[in-house]
């Protein structure tokens, strides 16, 4: 077996790239994808090898933080649901104080910073700071997740919209801004970050708004790890067979007949089993002849 050479900036980015200089006293507020560390791009490669200070959020991967240069700092700023975890205003308090001190300040943020991720109010708070910083989007859990479990958020022959939702506000409870009917009767796939906790409540809002009880559910944990699991089930059962299955977050919520591609597009579970995928399970009908 030949040996994979070292993961190194310069072996993934010729001279051709022109990757930005890290300047002193500056944030870079990045998305580090779902887990897998290969899912990072080189704008955050390029951020771990040169930035002075790391803040990362609980769902980084640790082998992502072994890429960091020698010596720079790590610091931990995870939250999770139930657990003792630090307030948003002191983790913005941080970054801006090690901006300060002249550091190059490295946010990592899971998935991507702007979905979901409280990017947005970070980076006000450096705006309202007079803190320079740069924006790195992530591969995103909902697309990314669903990928690794061999469903597309989107196919043109079940949907033309995907609505992404997060499945509690921040008081922690089911968003009341949301117009539970309106998502129901108006998205075909439904994509949910967060909803464990309140699944069942969330369910039934959407079938009280018109969906069907045995409509497909994919409840994806752990997405992209080598530890991933994914449950499929209906929405009627969802929150049921879930709890059955001691199911945990993280976790993403897929809800929609983009599901049932399952069947014939796991490729991660084929990889494993070390065969190559069934075109029985589906009617994967080639559609180049309209385009």
């Amino acid at each position: 077996m030949t040996d994979v050479p070292p993961l190194t900036l310069e072996a993934l980015a010729p001279p051709t790239i022109a990757l930005p200089e890290f300047s002193p006293g500056t944030v870079w507020l990045a998305g580090a994808g779902p887990g897998d560390p290969g899912l990072l791009t080189l704008h955050v490669l390029n951020g771990l090898r040169q930035a002075d200070v790391i803040v990362y959020d609980a769902l980084v991967d640790e082998r992502i933080l072994e890429l960091a240069k020698p010596g720079a700092r790590i610091d931990y700023a995870g939250k999770r649901g139930g657990k003792p975890s630090p307030k948003q205003r002191d983790i913005s308090l941080k970054l801006i104080e090690h901006a300060r001190a002249g550091h190059r300040v490295l946010r990592l943020k899971g998935g991507d910073p702007f979905v979901f991720g409280r990017g947005g109010e970070e980076a006000l708070t450096l705006v309202a700071a007079g803190v320079s910083f740069r924006v790195i989007p992530g591969v995103t859990a909902g697309i990314g997740g669903l990928a690794y479990a061999g469903i597309p958020a989107t196919h043109r022959d079940t949907n033309q919209a995907v609505t992404f939702l997060t499945g509690h506000d921040q008081t922690g409870l089911t968003p009341s801004a949301i117009d539970w009917t309106a998502v129901a009767k108006g998205s075909p796939v439904i994509v949910m970050y967060m909803a464990m906790k309140h699944l069942a409540l969330i369910t039934g809002k959407l079938i009280e708004g018109g969906r069907r009880p045995e409509e497909p559910v994919a409840i994806v944990c752990n997405g992209s790890l080598p530890h991933q699991q994914v449950l499929e089930t209906t929405l009627g059962r969802a929150a049921e067979d879930a709890k059955a299955a001691t199911l945990e977050p993280p976790a993403i919520v897929c809800v929609g007949e983009v599901v049932r591609l399952r069947a014939g597009l796991d490729w991660l579970g084929a990889a494993a089993a070390g065969r190559v995928l069934d075109p029985d399970p589906l009617d994967l009908r080639a559609t180049s002849e309209t385009g």
